[in-house]
């Protein structure tokens, strides 16, 4: 058990950026989530998943949406209605509490990101609750069936979720986590491609086995890595590369960058020419709210579930999507998957076929090193 000063806490959110690949959410705002249960004189404590009590309730909150901002004609849709003084995410914990009559032991975040695992944190330090030292998919992904709950089968349901406008709605009888993913998403799309939903919300038995153990802990130790190579002058590519054992795969310039948003995701593509000794070079990102796919010079480089992760070397901290822009001096670091991700099902799931390949999955971290004899 771990009590979590403010600077572990910016650590951690800098190294689940940095894991995020592009998605999870802006740092300011997950920073805001922070500074606001400080600020209600509310604590932040880190448990193993083996310490939780035995019959203790837990639950996975997360915000599920799109990342592009919306157009003039979208935003219009929502001008009557009139915004909750309470934030979404906890409009739904409420409500999951009061729909349970349980009382939460702690959070066990969806996904590492900037925003949606301090969300996840922000829910526990709120309810005078604990923060669960493990996730279930080990960096950001796009859909709710890119999980080791639904590697699982472990069912969602049933799912509370709200939006700013205090509408709250709760979801019943869901099959599985790809009905979910449907489900929550057509929420989302009808609420500003932004809603706060809760899911998952059982003993800790039915579960401690089905996530991805220690997640929050290494993403303290890059969120490190990183904080103390910027501050010493180093590079922070081959920083976040050594500790997350990857490696900078490449360097250059971003010429290109288009986003859109299509059912809820933000999809979009970024083209980067080369520098130094990628000179003459060009890769390219293909984005679903995360990086999901690199190309280099045409071929494709590396797939899902490896993590591909997009450092603006300007402005020293990871890019999100849809902030790839025209100009930027980028390192693209690749970092090995979860294990649980490389699974038959893993990759069923999330794997070359899910970004239109037909290729089998090559792990780009063991193929890079087999190369230099390593």
């Amino acid at each position: 058990m771990k009590s979590l000063t403010r600077l572990d806490l910016t650590d951690i959110l800098h190294g689940c950026v940095i894991l995020g690949t592009g998605g999870g959410g802006e740092m300011d705002e997950g920073i805001a989530y922070i500074d606001a249960a400080l600020a209600a004189g509310k604590t932040f404590t880190l448990v193993d998943v083996d310490e939780v009590p035995a019959g203790r309730k837990i639950c996975t909150p997360y915000m599920l949406g799109a990342l592009s901002a919306l157009s003039e004609t979208e935003e219009a849709v929502y001008a009557r209605l009139p915004k909750s003084d309470m934030s979404s995410m906890m409009t739904a914990f409420k409500r999951l509490e009061q729909y349970t009559g349980e009382k939460f032991y702690g959070t066990i975040c969806c996904e590492l990101g900037g925003s949606n695992t301090a969300i996840s944190f922000y829910v526990a330090a709120m309810a005078d609750g604990y923060i669960i030292d493990a996730d279930v998919a080990g960096r950001a992904v796009p859909e709710i069936t890119h999980s080791t709950y639904y590697f699982n089968d472990i069912p969602a349901a049933p799912i509370v979720a709200a939006n700013e406008f205090g509408e709250c709605f709760i979801c019943e009888n869901i099959i599985d986590d790809l009905r979910a993913e449907t489900v929550v998403r057509a929420l989302s799309v009808i609420s500003r491609n932004d809603i706060a939903a809760i899911d998952h919300a059982m003993p800790i038995e039915q579960v401690k086995d089905a996530v991805i153990k220690g997640t929050i802990s290494k993403s303290l130790a890059i969120g490190k890595a990183y904080r103390l190579a910027k501050e010493q002058g180093e590079d922070i590519a081959k920083a976040i590369a050594s500790h997350g054992e990857g490696y900078v795969a490449f360097r250059g310039q971003v010429s290109q960058s288009h986003f859109s948003t299509e059912k809820g995701f933000t999809i979009g593509t970024v083209t980067i020419v080369g520098s130094g000794e990628y000179q003459h070079e060009q890769y390219q990102l293909e984005i679903k709210n995360e990086h999901l796919l690199a190309r280099r010079n045409g071929e494709v480089d590396v797939t899902i579930p490896d993590l591909i992760c997009c450092i603006d070397m300007d402005n020293q901290v990871a890019i999100t999507t849809p902030n790839h822009h025209i100009g930027l001096n980028v390192a693209i670091v690749i970092l090995p998957a979860p294990k649980e991700f490389v699974t038959e099902r893993g990759l069923q799931a999330f794997g070359p076929a899910y970004v239109g390949l037909s290729t089998p999955y090559e792990p780009a971290v063991a193929k890079h090193f087999a190369k230099l004899g390593k």
